[in-house]
């Protein structure tokens, strides 16, 4: 009887190792890297832009222009219409311009 008990041990302790071994195992799958549906929203999203490039005011997003195919914003519009006078004095303080 003692033998029969070391088999049920020895059973239960590889029926637990090889769960968690399949634990281990699904945790470890590498998932396939997911592409954006829309890749140039993604990418605005993380340089998205926060200040005026004329005063560095917070923007006001109903404010803006576009520049180079990019929307520009701006905290006023006398700030928008500076830009638009001489944008390329501006480009350096302006996330969405920046490699």
């Amino acid at each position: 009887m003692n033998s029969k008990k070391k088999q049920v041990k020895i059973i239960l302790l590889l029926a637990g190792l090889l769960l968690v071994g399949l634990f281990v195992l699904q945790g470890c799958k590498k998932s396939e890297p997911t592409t954006p549906t829309e890749p140039n929203e993604v990418v605005s999203a993380a340089i998205e832009q926060t200040t005026c490039p004329i005063m560095g005011n917070p923007i006001n997003k109903d404010i803006f222009t576009e520049y180079k195919g990019k929307k520009v914003y701006f905290c006023c519009p006398e700030c928008k219409e500076k830009f638009e006078a001489k944008p390329e004095e501006y480009i350096a303080k302006l996330p969405q311009f920046q490699e």
